[in-house]
């Protein structure tokens, strides 16, 4: 009884803190994202569908992922249907600000940047920023990175925290910007590249389905957080699909679709 009335004063808690955040998404621009979405029956998801095991297409080419199973229940909760609409990841600023997707929702990463363009729900999950490299590889060090060639995705916020570790680019021999990770680790597995940066539940679950073939660097280049990402105006879309993760974390089933994937909860929200 104590473990569960901590969780429900912890997730209550976490309900009022969403006021707190509000100004971070205040907009001049009129707030229609709910009304659209609730008008339309139908919320656009933003992803890439090369980015597993968060979305990604399965041998039958469908799109699946954590991602993608709890945006389908927060659909499903809200009364509308989820369209999955991949996009070019470097482009998703402008997918999102032209309104041809409602959320950005795929391993989406909370930056300083990204708060000051974008309206963003609370983290739900934690992740790394890591670097992959072959089993046989004899670096040990981030330093030992130098001379190398690293590959990481586009637009990604691996890109971004290369960008902030001052000196590593300068340091490689080359920096090779891919369209998605599963590029990225082609490059890899050919020997085309040295080495890979990107998100730590990503790279494990690739390690997952090439037992032995590849191996992390014990440092890593930053810690981050996932988050749903919407237009700076539309605080009241955001708002509904929150309302539908806190109940979701409150019933289990967000934990549920957590060991479906990862095996355990790797979910934050409420916590």
């Amino acid at each position: 009884m104590m473990r569960t009335n901590k969780r429900r004063i912890a997730l209550l808690l976490g309900m009022m803190l969403l006021g707190l955040t509000l100004a971070g998404c205040a907009s001049t621009g009129e707030d229609v994202g709910l009304s659209k979405v609730m008008d339309k029956g139908v919320l656009v998801m933003g992803l890439d569908d090369a980015f597993p095991p968060m979305g990604f297409r399965d041998e039958d080419q469908n799109i699946v992922g954590f991602d993608v199973d709890v945006a389908t229940e927060v659909a499903s909760r809200m009364g509308v249907e989820l369209q999955l609409q991949p996009i070019d990841w470097s482009s998703k600023e402008q997918e999102l600000s032209a309104g041809n997707v409602d959320c950005l929702w795929n391993g989406f990463t909370k930056t300083p940047q990204r708060e000051e363009q974008m309206c963003l729900s609370t983290a739900y999950m934690k992740n790394t920023q890591v670097v992959v490299l072959p089993a046989d590889s004899t670096v040990q060090s981030i330093d030992d990175l130098a001379g190398k060639t690293v590959v990481v995705q586009s637009g990604s916020s691996a890109e971004l925290a290369i960008d902030e570790l001052e000196g590593f680019e300068e340091s490689l021999k080359e920096l090779v910007a891919v369209s998605d990770n599963v590029t990225a680790m082609m490059d890899l597995g050919t020997g085309s590249s040295d080495a890979v940066v990107m998100d730590e539940v990503v790279a494990r679950y690739y390690m997952s389905k090439n037992e032995g073939q590849y191996r992390l660097l014990e440092e890593s280049l930053a810690d981050e957080e996932y988050v749903i990402g919407f237009a700076k105006q539309n605080q009241s879309l955001k708002d509904a699909v929150e309302e539908q993760l806190y109940a979701m974390a409150e019933d289990g089933t967000l934990a549920e679709i957590s060991e479906k994937w990862f095996g355990e909860d790797l979910t934050t929200l409420g916590k």
